[in-house]
């Protein structure tokens, strides 16, 4: 194992070796495409081997188009109305799969409803996933990495294959958060209009304009408000302005549902739900999320006010994004995907910090166990990681830090 043991390898990084960083992602990548292989050929009318639609939280965004389509775009904000459509398109067994995004997403959704179901799901996720890929590729352009070993990582990242699996939006979550980061030193008004897109997700938007503030990109912040503006007429006119009421009056069900659980607090992975999952109440979890995600408001504050290295800065929003809101899913963490791409370029450049390099490996590997961690365990291993993930960014607030900096020949090794 080297000088220094089984600790001196996990301070150094030393046991991820070029093998290992080739053949471990593409063996789960590998066993990602079986299981979808079995999943799809185990189900039938649409319906998976668990009684679930394929992609299951896709088919209340296709219903919901098809809603829409139909002249009803408040219907999704209604769960009866919602649930009954659901239930006579996919079966009496089909689980409920409530719709609790603001009416941007309606224009989406419509548009997947165009489309039979399963070609509208394929295609939602061929059309989105290459907005991940290239903001996992952008900060390593300059890795001088191979382009093959690149994408196997980024597509046997397992939030990649939980995002498939609920036919999610996490790869266009993913696209425009870090595409915002990336087209902002030079672009800032694209980057506004990036970070205004993400309004569907409004919850993921709230530390946005704070670095943007604490960085002082006032062009950026002037294009995402314009662009927010438009994109808040366009939907007031397509879809008309009971949509927004109807949106409103529906926040207190999605409450409801975060609060009691409802898909579970081992699929929520957030301090809120960690507090849940540990039998906390209520109260006491607004508590502990408020307290977080304050500190980490304040640290990402620090950093975006900072000299820092953009990277840094690109990976402190993207995980600050997921630890705000009491409100974030195991497929929301195709937002770490980037980020390990970001502090992974940075190290190669600069060198990794003591236990860096074991760190970005077990960010990497999280997904596939934070929800099995939660349900089994009673471990909220997703947030804790996300959390360690965070504290090892903020250390890159500045160039002279008193930690040695550590090579990286793994990485290097196969360039």
């Amino acid at each position: 194992m080297g000088e220094g043991g089984i600790l001196g390898a996990l301070r150094s990084g030393d046991w991820l070796t070029p093998s290992r960083l080739i053949v471990y992602p593409r063996l789960l990548l590998a066993a990602f495409i079986i299981g979808f292989i079995a999943l799809f050929a185990t189900s039938a009318n649409r319906i998976d081997a668990y009684g679930q639609p394929l992609g299951t939280d896709f088919s209340q965004v296709w219903i919901a188009g098809g809603e829409v389509l139909a002249g009803e775009p408040d219907a999704p904000f209604d769960p009866a109305r919602h649930f009954a459509r659901q239930r006579r398109e996919f079966g009496a067994a089909t689980p409920l799969f409530g719709w609790h995004y603001p009416p941007y997403f309606l224009a989406i959704a419509a548009l997947t409803a165009t489309l039979p179901y399963l070609p509208a799901l394929f295609l939602w996720q061929l059309l989105s996933l290459p907005l991940y890929l290239a903001a996992v590729f952008a900060p390593l352009r300059d890795a001088r990495l191979p382009k093959d070993t690149v994408l196997v990582a980024a597509l046997a990242f397992p939030a990649v294959a939980v995002n498939i699996a609920h036919g999610h939006n996490g790869f266009l979550s993913a696209g425009l958060l870090a595409g915002g980061c990336l087209l902002l030193p030079r672009f800032p008004v694209a980057a506004g209009a990036a970070f205004a897109l993400l309004a569907y997700k409004p919850h993921f938007g709230i530390v946005v304009p704070i670095a943007l503030l604490a960085g002082g990109y006032w062009r950026a912040i002037v294009a995402a408000g314009a662009t927010l503006a438009l994109m808040t007429a366009a939907c007031v006119a397509a879809f008309g302005l009971t949509t927004w009421t109807a949106f409103l009056d529906s926040l207190p069900f999605t409450r409801l549902v975060l609060e009691e659980g409802g898909p579970g607090f081992d699929k929520i992975q957030s301090v809120f739900a960690a507090i849940r999952l540990l039998g906390g109440s209520v109260r006491l979890a607004y508590l502990a999320q408020g307290a977080v995600s304050l500190a980490v408001i304040a640290g990402l504050s620090l950093l975006w006010r900072s000299n820092a290295d953009f990277r840094a800065k690109t990976a402190a929003l993207l995980i600050a994004a997921l630890l705000t809101t009491p409100y974030g899913f195991d497929y929301d963490m195709a937002l770490l995907g980037p980020a390990i791409a970001a502090m992974s370029s940075l190290g190669l450049q600069r060198g990794f910090l003591p236990y860096e390099k074991t760190l970005l490996a077990v960010v990497w590997i999280m997904p596939l166990l934070a929800r099995m961690a939660s349900g089994a365990l009673f471990l909220p291993f997703g947030t804790l990681t996300m959390l360690a993930f965070f504290v090892f960014v903020m250390r890159r607030r500045s160039d002279a830090n008193d930690s040695p900096l550590i090579h990286a020949p793994a990485l290097e090794a196969i360039r």
